[in-house]
């Protein structure tokens, strides 16, 4: 699962943001002929802007050694203001970072944006050296990596920096990279087909060897694809061969017999008699090669082969081409390629380079589920590398899943004890929290019953002072000797009925850290207060006093949980997008209290009517960690509740 922080996890307001982008765009005569990569990382940019940050985006272009007219970001800046709207300042400064690039930085407001010069004008850059990567830390707060090309590189703008950075991300592009590259090498819908091509077996040893444990189809094409002819012992007269690679080659020829996997070779190729376009050409058989010329493309035949066979899968990825691709004469298998995977109905993952500019060419890049913008970045990705631009991020906090039962006044002390015991054995626990919240007068037999499994046990109240004359009232030392580690506090009942307000919650929570109780906060609207519009400013008062005088290392501890008052007790719930729309906005409360770290880390539960129906779509939300539950809380249908399998995606 991918686990690192993304542009949804951290806090930029007001904060200088510093993002890595790959604007290596192709350039003729000094004019930008592909904007792709400017459009791709446009999502990432925009959110930060809209979030408040002080945007500084940084690249290469090309490969100087130096400063390099001919490589100046200048056309980037131009082409990011049309599409962003706005000016972004182009800091000419070959020294990429200056004492005058840093006067520019700290005249910057929320919201504006500022392209400095290519990272590589820098010597140091490609050598991670540490001037530089002190020097790029030194402008900014925050460093966001969206720059998946280079992600492979060590490189001080894509990992040096973080070394002097305290709070780090990637970007929208990253994260989808990731995704789609890690469902085929993680964890694909078989049947599962790659197809590699490119001149040389040398540059996909790795890969070859690494997909043959994953993939049931394996297709080679491209240049490549004689070495391992001449392996079979064919004859493949002036085509390009790698000599020392042929015992590999047999190797993973036997290699894909022992694992069952479908190897397939070009049966016919397009044979020209030189290495240029305007040459004699045809297509002939693989036994029929004249012995005076070269492969240049797969034939005919191969092509409906490749085809026919790609028919049957249901994750495909590419990487490279078929054939001399930037010849229109031997450019044919490629494109052949490209269509059959346009035309499948499979999750199709394509690498960068030439497989991507032949789907481009033909107009079929929307067609493929995903289309890598880093060549090399994705060929290491599925060498199983792990690339350096993207280890070096954060991780986000994981979240375990609370599932906290509120019995309310049901449950005598034996009736307790038994419900206890025949449901305990059920529970999954290792990817949940189970909680007991059950009546006073019950907690020392549940703590009791409970003992040899991993369940808590939570009280339902609790006052805020430790003793007096409060008839009924139960303190926290009270509850820390019967043996509960949990309290709910804020009950919209309590809030209701007995008319707690929202700074009696708060003088129970402070209470309840202080003696070491984990409190269960809750929060809700009622339903006059939804239809009147005003849930989300209601949300937010609440969890703002709640939280009053609550530390940020504390309020990690604490749970939160969303129960809107209308859905408890009446068999109504809410819709999954109302309760992860109120838990998002409770979520950002936090961040904006605490920062980033504390609001990834704090638990935020769905209380209103969750039962074994609704509980994997509810739990299943981004910033939903799990349930309160009510009346399904003390019925045999907890187990289901408990036992959902929800995944979030990282």
């Amino acid at each position: 699962m991918f686990n690192k922080k993304t542009v949804d996890n951290i806090s930029v307001s007001g904060k200088r943001v510093l993002v890595r982008c790959d604007f290596n765009v192709p350039m003729k005569d000094g004019a930008i002929s592909d904007e792709t990569r400017i459009i791709t990382a446009l999502r990432t940019i925009k959110k930060l802007i809209e979030d408040g940050g002080k945007v500084i985006l940084c690249s290469h272009l090309k490969k100087p050694k130096g400063p390099d007219p001919t490589a100046t970001l200048a056309p980037i800046a131009e082409r990011l203001s049309v599409y962003l709207e706005t000016d972004v300042k182009f800091l000419d400064d070959d020294n990429v970072v200056s004492d005058a690039v840093r006067a520019e930085v700290s005249k910057m407001k929320d919201g504006d944006v500022i392209l400095l010069q290519n990272t590589r004008f820098r010597h140091e850059e490609t050598k991670n050296g540490e001037s530089f990567s002190k020097d790029l830390a030194s402008i900014c707060d925050i460093y966001v990596n969206d720059a998946f090309g280079t992600a492979h590189r060590k490189h001080c703008s894509t990992a040096g920096v973080t070394e002097f950075i305290k709070e780090t991300a990637v970007g929208y592009l990253i994260e989808k990279e990731i995704k789609y590259l890690s469902r085929v090498v993680n964890n694909p819908i078989s049947p599962v087909a790659a197809i590699l091509g490119g001149a040389k077996v040398s540059d996909k040893i790795n890969v070859i060897n690494n997909l043959l444990e994953k993939v049931d189809i394996l297709i080679i094409g491209g240049g490549m694809a004689f070495t391992f002819l001449k392996a079979q012992g064919y004859e493949i007269g002036n085509s390009i061969i790698e000599e020392e690679k042929i015992d590999f080659a047999k190797q993973m020829i036997e290699k894909a017999e022992e694992k069952g996997v479908k190897f397939l070779l070009p049966v016919d190729i397009v044979a020209a008699k030189e290495f240029k376009n305007d040459t004699e050409f045809k297509n002939v058989d693989i036994d029929a090669i004249p012995a005076d010329y070269l492969g240049l493309d797969i034939g005919e035949k191969t092509q409906e082969l490749f085809a026919d066979v790609l028919k049957d899968a249901e994750t495909i990825v590419w990487n490279g081409p078929m054939g001399v691709f930037e010849m229109p004469n031997f450019a044919k298998g490629t494109m052949a390629v490209a269509r059959a995977l346009a035309g499948s109905t499979a999750t199709t993952v394509v690498g960068g380079g030439d497989s991507a500019a032949a789907l481009t060419k033909i107009g079929l890049a929307s067609k493929i589920s995903h289309v890598s913008t880093g060549g090399g970045a994705s060929l290491e990705f599925l060498e199983g590398t792990a690339l350096p631009g993207i280890m070096v991020i954060g991780d986000k906090v994981t979240r375990k899943r609370v599932v906290a039962a509120n019995w309310k006044m049901n449950m005598t002390p034996p009736e307790a004890v038994q419900f206890i015991h025949s449901i305990k054995g059920l529970l999954n626990y290792e990817d949940n929290e189970v909680i007991f919240c059950v009546p006073a007068m019950s907690i020392t037999a549940a703590v009791k019953a409970v003992s040899d499994t991993d369940i808590s046990v939570g009280a339902q109240n609790m006052h805020f002072l430790d003793s007096g004359a409060y008839t009924g009232e139960i303190s926290a030392d009270m509850i820390l000797d019967a043996g509960a580690k949990y309290v709910i506090l804020g009950h919209s009942e309590r809030r209701e009925y007995p008319g707690e307000t929202n700074d009696v919650v708060n003088k129970k929570v402070l209470k309840a850290i202080e003696k070491g109780l984990i409190p269960i906060v809750c929060i809700g609207e009622k339903l006059e207060q939804r239809e009147q519009g005003v849930t989300i400013e209601l949300i937010r008062l609440q969890t703002k006093v709640a939280f009053q005088n609550v530390t940020a290392e504390q309020a990690k501890n604490v749970i939160i949980a969303y129960e809107p008052v209308w859905a408890i007790g009446t068999g109504k719930t809410a819709t999954t997008e109302q309760a992860e729309e109120v838990c998002s906005a409770i979520r950002r409360v936090i961040r904006e209290m605490y920062g980033a770290n504390t609001s990834d880390a704090i638990r935020i539960l769905y209380g209103g009517s969750v039962n074994g129906g609704n509980a994997n779509e509810l739990f299943s939300m981004r910033n939903i960690d799990g349930g309160l539950v009510g009346g399904a809380g003390i019925k045999p249908e907890f187990e289901q509740i408990v036992n959902c399998e929800s995944r979030k995606e990282g």
